[in-house]
């Protein structure tokens, strides 16, 4: 647990819950309008509808309504990585799997700006590159046990080693290729798949 998700009051009742979710609901609305750097936490409480002080009780600053958005975010990649490739018989339905993930996670930047915005910060919070790697890790581990029945078993330890470092590149070149021109960054995500495939292919089996 990170030490501003510690800090955190979790909500318990019912209401709690609700208003915890309007006000991330309000933040991410501004995050679309304005982009994160702009947001303040007066602006997130009257879009909510509550009063500031019950703002703070939840999300004592500004970063940690952002990291439950990023960990919102990472919960839900995690949970279609792992409901995709849950009973993969075969090397070429694993490659075709992971490939769309890859796209599908591409769509995601590009369709929804407060996931681009969150991710942008990861150069600049230290909090948020903590939770970066350590979703990359999760990923990864999602990865190879989904996929360790194609590995011969004395190439598995390194193969988890892969899935970390290519779960960790497949975020750097996701938000490469939305930085730049959407035609270049097309492009760029087009060789990262054929680079991620033939990497993860070299270890898996018929």
């Amino acid at each position: 647990m990170s030490e501003v998700t510690a800090r955190r009051r979790k909500p318990t009742q019912a209401r709690a819950l609700e208003r915890v979710e309007r006000i991330l609901a309000a933040a991410s609305d501004l995050i679309a309008e304005t982009g994160s750097d702009a947001v303040r936490m007066t602006e997130v409480a009257e879009r909510a509808g509550v009063p500031i002080g019950s703002l703070y009780q939840y999300f004592p600053d500004k970063a940690a309504i952002l990291q439950t958005l990023a960990e919102r975010i990472t919960e839900r990649v995690r949970a279609g990585i792992a409901e995709s490739l849950a009973n993969v018989a075969t090397r070429d339905e694993a490659l075709l799997r992971l490939d769309r993930l890859l796209v599908d996670y591409y769509a995601i930047f590009l369709d929804e700006p407060v996931v681009r915005d969150i991710w942008s910060g990861t150069q600049s919070d230290k909090a948020l590159q903590a939770l970066d790697i350590e979703d990359s890790r999760a990923n990864a581990r999602v990865v190879a046990e989904a996929l360790k029945h194609l590995v011969p078993r004395k190439e598995r330890a390194r193969f988890s080693t892969v899935c970390f470092l290519t779960m960790q590149l497949t975020g750097a070149a996701v938000r490469l290729a939305i930085a730049v021109e959407r035609k270049e960054g097309d492009r760029l995500l087009a060789e990262y798949r054929r680079l991620l495939q033939g990497e993860v292919g070299g270890f898996l089996s018929a």
